[in-house]
């Protein structure tokens, strides 16, 4: 199986996209959360990274790891970028609380090691 750099990049950005979402939603109740508008903004953002990036992944890469829901992920891009207005803040609080680790998971082992970096 041949992945394509592109398809590696992208798979990297969904990786640290989901990551930070993991962390910038550690330890915070969903009652935080919702008081919080810089933080559900920026989980917002990430979400939509996740998306945008899945969405871009080649369809031959995804159909060889139909155990991501590469559908469910493009369609909260979608509704992130285009209906705003129906952004439901319990859906994205899953999203960043439970389903973003499980992507966490299946990813990882797709995606290589970065380089190291010339001081090492």
């Amino acid at each position: 199986m041949r992945r394509d750099k592109r398809d590696i990049g992208y798979l990297w950005d969904m990786l640290d996209a989901a990551r930070t979402a993991v962390t910038f939603t550690s330890g915070k109740t969903f009652e935080e959360y919702l008081h919080d508008r810089l933080l559900r903004l920026a989980v917002e953002r990430l979400v939509e990274i996740i998306g945008e990036a899945a969405r871009k992944v080649s369809p031959e890469f995804r159909a060889q790891h139909p155990e991501i829901p590469w559908p469910k992920i493009v369609a909260q891009r979608h509704v992130l970028v285009h209906e705003y207005d129906d952004i439901q803040d319990n859906l994205i609080w899953q999203v960043a609380t439970q389903h973003a680790a499980e992507l966490i998971r299946l990813l990882k082992p797709l995606v290589p090691p970065p380089p190291p970096s010339p001081e090492s």
